[in-house]
């Protein structure tokens, strides 16, 4: 098997065997789906309609974040940081595999494990209490499945960027923090983007986070469709390429001055 599409499987592999993490996540996202889902619709039952969402739709929202939530990885995590406050970044840099790509194909095994067994509980919930509001027709959800995949990569690039500054911070844990909060805001997680106030929609709009949950969950849910689905698929390809590129950028310098620190 060629070397990345095996190393994808062993993500997958690597993911799977920690089921009973599995099912508390789901069970978590689940509890955590019905709160956010009843916050919604509560915000949209006075009003008739925000921003377009009614009060099935905002619930469908809620459920949908939930179930996307652990395969697009929107919280940061220190893998790779901690390869590097380690030393066993060397390594990495020594085998005859780019580790960018590497970890990106590891990466895409991880989500395409965590996608059924974290997003369906999610989903079978919000059949039950609230019900969902979902298209009837196939194309959204070819759309969709586009959009998560490049939800999934952008997250990778942009987590992979921030654990990079390892390179040049001893400590990078307040780097993470400020990366967790901006992307549980900006990804659309807590609320649809399209609720927040100009000023917000438009600081959004200059990120990557939109990119990473928001977009699939819009073209899943038809809420883009025809041009405006391009133009959303176009700026998740166009965020993928510039974060990959600095991801590269910052590797090559952070390899440049490399310092094992673990001996």
């Amino acid at each position: 098997m060629p070397v990345y599409p095996a190393l994808a499987a062993a993500g997958f592999r690597r993911w799977s065997t920690y089921r009973a993490a599995t099912a508390a996540g789901a069970l978590t996202n689940s509890v955590f789906g019905a709160l956010k889902a009843a916050v919604l619709t509560g915000t949209v039952g006075t009003a008739g309609t925000v921003a377009g969402y009614d009060a099935a739709q905002a619930a469908t929202f809620a459920w949908v974040t939930q179930a996307l939530l652990a395969p697009v990885s929107v919280f940061a995590d220190d893998e790779v940081a901690r390869r590097v406050r380690t030393g066993d970044i060397a390594f990495d840099l020594a085998r005859p595999v780019d580790p960018q790509l590497a970890a990106w194909a590891t990466d895409l095994g991880r989500a395409a494990y965590t996608l059924l067994p974290r997003g369906l509980p999610p989903l079978l919930a919000g059949l039950l209490l609230t019900g969902l509001a979902l298209p009837a027709t196939p194309a959204p959800y070819a759309l969709g499945a586009v959009g998560t995949a490049l939800g999934v990569s952008v997250s990778f690039a942009a987590r992979w960027l921030v654990n990079l500054t390892a390179f040049w911070l001893t400590e990078v844990r307040g780097v993470l923090l400020l990366y967790t909060v901006l992307a549980t805001l900006l990804t659309g997680l807590t609320l649809p983007v399209a609720w927040f106030p100009g000023w917000l929609q438009a600081l959004a709009a200059a990120t990557p986070f939109p990119s990473m949950l928001q977009t699939p969950v819009d073209l899943l849910l038809a809420r883009a469709t025809g041009a405006d689905a391009l133009r959303l698929v176009a700026t998740q390809l166009g965020w993928l390429a510039a974060l990959l590129l600095g991801g590269r950028v910052l590797l090559a310098a952070g390899a440049r001055r490399l310092v094992v620190q673990g001996g």
